[in-house]
């Protein structure tokens, strides 16, 4: 149980309130279970805006070019699963390499604590005296660290080379990468969907799925304000402007190259 609740102290921090970050710190919280929850947001986020800006892109080029919306579903759909697996491989090898070198880092700074902690003391003294604590208060402060291995090797990982270990899982760092672009990346393609069902649509398809892209990727970009902590009406824009930019390019390519098709 840490004693402070996380949530709240951020929103004393945004406020600028001493009174409320002292509330926060004096109210018990769960916030393991919560870190759980919000450990893939990362993954979810950028996957479901790259799924969803790429797939437009994709409808905004045929679009230009003046293709059928048969070779839109079929360009979309194909882009749709190949991008999305080769994200979320590259999440997967990317997270497991990550993981297996801080494993790595890990196992060796334990070895040297255990077999040479005298000029282990030294590196993480030399350490805090580089950071302006004086000779006397490091030695203080790394005698009583090292009362501790597993302690004295999380700060050695930290400090020394700077590395924060995470648990993520690369499989389901994967998985969540995957379903993120996979949903979000249908949406473009939605209104070419309906529009085989739906006679009125045909018309405006392409209206439509811009119409619900735009909506979308104002959305997902206020969603990121939860881990960059940004404004969400401009951290919503930013993501639409540049979705835009993207599908513009696209389209303008698509329409100039319409020739060839």
């Amino acid at each position: 149980m840490i004693s402070r609740n996380l949530e709240k102290a951020k929103s004393a921090f945004k406020n600028n309130s001493v009174t409320e970050m002292r509330q926060a710190h004096q109210q018990p919280s769960s916030e393991q279970h919560k870190q759980e929850q919000g450990k893939y947001i990362k993954s979810i986020i950028y996957g479901g805006l790259d799924g969803i800006i790429t797939t437009f892109a994709v409808v905004a080029g045929v679009a230009g070019a003046s293709l059928s919306a048969g070779i839109v579903l079929i360009l979309g759909f194909a882009n749709l699963i190949a991008d999305g697996l080769s994200m979320a491989i590259g999440d997967y090898l990317s997270t497991k390499a990550e993981n297996e070198y801080n494993k790595a880092e890990r196992k060796r700074e334990k070895w040297e604590v255990e077999n040479y902690p005298d000029g282990e003391k030294q590196e993480i003294e030399e350490l805090y005296i580089d950071k302006g604590m004086s000779e006397r208060d490091a030695k203080t402060v790394v005698g009583i660290i090292a009362k501790n291995k597993d302690v004295w090797v999380d700060i050695m990982m930290v400090e020394e080379l700077g590395i924060i270990e995470s648990d993520e899982s690369p499989l389901k760092n994967a998985i969540a990468t995957f379903s993120s672009f996979s949903i979000f990346g249908f949406i473009p393609l939605l209104a070419h969907v309906l529009s085989q069902f739906i006679p009125i649509l045909q018309q405006n398809t392409f209206l439509f799925a811009t119409l619900l892209t735009g909506i979308t990727l104002f959305a997902l970009g206020a969603l990121k304000v939860r881990i960059t902590e940004r404004n969400w009406f401009l951290s919503g824009l930013e993501m639409f402007v540049v979705g835009g930019i993207a599908a513009f390019a696209a389209y303008g390519i698509g329409y100039f190259l319409s020739g060839l098709a």
